[in-house]
């Protein structure tokens, strides 16, 4: 190791720890009088925040809550989800975000292999944790979550319902110091085969996550996503990354903060124009629900910035928003990196060029955020150039990605060979540092010895008016080896079949924007297409259903 210079401290020096409760005091520091709004059901400031989660952590003490244990919350996206990212950590608990839209026996296996001691159940979630409860084998307690209904909903070991257990609980809390090296947050991510896997964050990293996230949104023109003056409205799970770690930004800034509950476009577009919501951030099936809305015909979103993630913006979604106000921004990251790693960024040599060129690149995973380092590799473990050309697994370090899977070191080797952090997913870095995800390496389509891309193909597919969404997989072929399948959801009143679709992408052939081999041969028109529990395009069911499909010579199938 580097001999450098290091100077003792003073005794009494204070070694200031890098812990959640600090990003805490800047909202009210700054903007005691701005609310958190929660529906149409409630709304209260920023003094009202901290003396609900000074509360929170005296109720969860008193029900025997002690620092190390696991505290789990099972609740739609509202102000008591805020609450609990900041008052079980702050104890020196660990907040474990279910993903309720994991089947029940993936929830079971989660909550015992977390080792949940404590659970926040909402009254929507009662007769699903009914069903595992007898399953669970560390869980001692639960809080049970209401809007005002389901108070008589019964819940296994329950010490009361959350307002009324806040309302009798102090309103102040010593909140200690601790290690910031000590765990805050965990959750699970699933993959295509195995059980879910247990990824964590240390207070330290979500300090530093945040603080580079704010300086991403905020000081970043091209546009700043989330300045002092915007109005944020998560669209993303709350369960699904700490909501991209935003709200721990929103409320270190003091931002209005508006938290829509349980999903629904019409409610979503109504908070929206009610609150003056100025910047979101969601996967790309969430925008066109909200396109689609019956409440959104004919409205003007200007002024609303969404920052999209989860999966690839396509270019057609990107011109369908566009025309009705909405700014999209790409970024991109995985659970296991906490999530922000890079996003779109138009700097001074791409403000010269076409508005056709500056678009190209708002659709790119974009430039790695601050304290980020980003590279390629080649099949051996070969670094290779960061020329846009070259193409290679995504490999990451940063202070904030996650350390391994828990209790899985196996997985946990996988995911850091190297000393890199793998993502799995196949990109190139151009000249300015930017990263353009090319595919998934599970996804990337072979045939006849070339890959092919199958988001660069579904963002030329998107393009087509008649399309409002697609996803392309590769299935099985004797002579190829794999040939491409789209799968389209088309716009109401609209048709289109393989050879229609061959005609739209010829010109993408001749101009050498895409090899005539990769035009797929087969479509099939559906009414949805599978999405994962976080939003994403589920592949894997989308190639079980064509396989299906095919054995059974589905009627459906248009091919050339």
């Amino acid at each position: 190791m580097l001999q450098t210079r290091v100077i003792e401290p003073a005794e009494n020096a204070y070694q200031y720890p890098l812990l959640i409760k600090s990003l805490l005091l800047s909202g009210q520091r700054y903007e005691r009088s701005r609310e958190i709004v929660y529906r149409d059901r409630l709304r209260f400031d920023y003094r009202t925040l901290n003396q609900r989660i000074a509360r929170l952590a005296n109720v969860l003490t008193a029900a025997g809550v002690k620092a190390g244990d696991t505290v789990a919350v099972m609740d739609w996206d509202s102000h008591r989800y805020l609450e609990c990212m900041f008052a079980i950590p702050m104890i020196g608990a660990v907040v474990h975000t279910i993903n309720v839209r994991l089947s029940p026996e993936q929830i079971l296996y989660t909550m015992n292999h977390a080792e949940d001691r404590f659970v926040l159940v909402n009254s929507d979630f009662v007769p699903l944790y009914q069903a595992i409860a007898g399953q669970l084998t560390t869980v001692e307690k639960t809080l049970l979550l209401t809007d005002g209904e389901g108070e008589g909903a019964v819940l296994p070991d329950c010490i009361g319902e959350y307002e009324r257990l806040l309302a009798a609980a102090a309103p102040s809390y010593a909140f200690p110091d601790f290690d910031e090296n000590s765990v805050a947050t965990t959750f699970y991510t699933t993959g295509t085969t195995g059980d879910p896997k247990g990824v964590y964050f240390t207070h330290r990293q979500l300090v530093l996550h945040t603080l580079a996230a704010a300086v991403t949104v905020g000081c970043r023109e091209n546009p700043q996503l989330m300045g002092t003056g915007d109005v944020y409205m998560p669209i993303t799970p709350m369960f699904h990354v700490h909501a991209w770690g935003l709200p721990y930004v929103a409320t270190m800034l003091g931002l209005k903060q508006v938290y829509p509950g349980r999903y629904d476009p019409e409610a979503l577009v109504e908070l929206w124009r009610r609150e003056e919501v100025t910047f979101s951030h969601c996967v790309p099936t969430i925008v066109q629900m909200l396109l689609n809305a019956k409440a959104a015909q004919g409205v003007d979103f200007k002024g609303w910035k969404i920052t999209i993630g989860g999966s690839a913006l396509t270019r057609g979604l990107y011109e369908a928003a566009s025309k009705r106000g909405m700014c999209l921004v790409a970024a991109y990251g995985m659970s296991e990196t906490c999530p922000l790693i890079s996003g779109a960024h138009i700097n001074d040599e791409l403000l010269q060029a076409s508005e056709d060129e500056r678009i190209g690149y708002r659709l790119k995973a974009g430039v790695p955020v601050v304290l980020v380092d980003a590279a390629i590799q080649g099949p051996d473990g070969e670094f290779l150039p960061a020329d846009g050309v070259a193409q290679g697994e995504l490999v990451l370090r940063a202070p904030w990605l996650t350390q391994g899977y828990a209790g899985n070191p196996e997985k946990s080797e996988e995911l850091w060979a190297g000393g890199w952090l793998h993502t799995g997913d196949v990109a190139t870095i151009d000249e300015m540092g930017c990263i353009d995800i090319r595919d998934r390496i599970k996804d990337v389509i072979k045939t006849g010895g070339e890959w092919i891309s199958s988001l660069a193909l579904e963002g030329l597919i998107s393009r087509h008016e008649a399309v409002r969404d697609v996803a392309v997989v590769g299935v099985p072929d004797e002579r190829w080896g794999e040939r491409p399948f789209a799968l389209l959801v088309l716009c109401e009143g609209k048709q289109l079949d393989a050879q229609g679709l061959q005609g739209f992408l010829e010109p993408a052939v001749a101009q050498g924007h895409l090899n005539k081999w990769a035009v797929p041969q087969q479509i099939a028109v559906v009414d949805d297409i599978p999405k994962t529990s976080v939003g994403k395009l589920d592949k894997k069911r989308i190639r079980a259903d064509i396989a299906r499909w095919l054995s059974e010579g589905h009627a459906a199938i248009s091919s050339l």
